[in-house]
């Protein structure tokens, strides 16, 4: 079953987190010095916010998900989206390993999916599989895939 992602560029993370536990009725799942991250139910969605941008708002959107069948699907459908796909493998971004694939759809927006692998102990730290990242997680629109891996899925 897949899980809606978005991720906001906060300036204050304190002010935020109090905005976001009153907006959602719950405290967040996970909590760090420069990130916090809400599991929803209903609605379904990884709602994560960081300071690390110096841009503020929304950062990238998503799809989780929770087999590599189902990332295998989506990576399907993104390929006939966008022949632009950026692919990185057992990489480490928001505090999680994970395999993902991300795309800029028309408007500039980067959209990630992605299936989490497990918790890390830092906020990122992605193999050499692709260059020019922004602040945050995502490819920007100019990234290049340097080498295919042979992972995610």
């Amino acid at each position: 079953m897949k899980r809606f992602h978005v991720h906001v560029s906060v300036k204050s993370l304190e002010e935020s987190i109090r905005f976001y536990s009153t907006l959602f009725g719950t405290a967040p799942d996970v909590e760090k010095p420069d990130y916090a991250k809400w599991m929803l139910d209903d609605p379904r969605v990884n709602f994560a916010i960081s300071t690390r941008d110096s841009k503020y708002g929304v950062n990238h959107l998503g799809l989780q998900v929770q087999s590599d069948e189902e990332l295998s699907g989506l990576e399907a459908q993104l390929r006939k989206a966008d022949a632009s796909l950026v692919r990185e493998c057992g990489t480490t971004c928001c505090y999680a390993n994970s395999d993902k694939y991300w795309v800029t759809d028309p408007q500039g927006v980067a959209w990630e999916t992605f299936r989490t692998l497990g918790n890390a102990p830092v906020y990122g730290e992605s193999p050499a599989k692709t260059v020019e990242k922004t602040e945050c997680c995502a490819p920007t629109a100019t990234a290049v895939l340097l080498q295919p891996a042979a992972c995610c899925g």
